[in-house]
């Protein structure tokens, strides 16, 4: 997908929580206070002024329910989210419904409806990569999808 696409597709993104998955407000500068760069090039989490904060990574995954010949029926995204992504990820995760849009190769806006699935899983979870890997994997098979999106950032979080 090209960068415009997926430009498109985070602004256009209309997301409408269902009411057992509301998110909670985090400070505007959460970002800035965790993340410090480090001599490599990469960044170290640190969880200041979250006493009991543990550094986690957020995983976001972008599906969307159009398909050739139809849609991604409510019951569907349900029998792959119970076979494929539960087993996987087991703790728990947040799944909100929305649309989402984006300009095809030739221009064309494509709206459709769409799902987001947000993981949050420790950053010592060494298996957690392959296993979202394989979730957009099985998603782009299972309903015939050109792409996943994926979007990962470093967080703070406390229970």
């Amino acid at each position: 997908m090209r960068r415009a696409a997926i430009t498109a597709a985070l602004l256009g993104l209309a997301i409408t929580a269902a009411p057992a998955a509301r998110a909670q407000h985090v400070e505007p500068d959460l970002q800035a206070r965790i993340a410090a760069p480090v001599a490599n090039g990469h960044e170290r989490l640190h969880c200041r002024g979250l006493s009991d904060a543990e550094a986690f990574v957020r995983t976001e995954l972008f599906f969307g329910l159009s398909r050739p010949g139809g849609v991604v029926t409510e019951q569907d995204f349900k029998g792959f989210l119970d076979a494929y992504v539960t087993p996987r990820f087991p703790d728990g995760l947040t799944l909100l419904s929305g649309v989402g849009q984006f300009r095809d190769a030739s221009g064309t806006t494509i709206v459709e409806g769409s799902k987001l699935l947000i993981l949050l899983y420790p950053r010592s979870d060494r298996d957690a990569d392959s296993k979202i890997e394989q979730i957009r994997t099985d998603y782009k098979r299972a309903f015939q999808q050109q792409s996943v999106l994926r979007s990962d950032d470093a967080s703070c979080v406390s229970f």
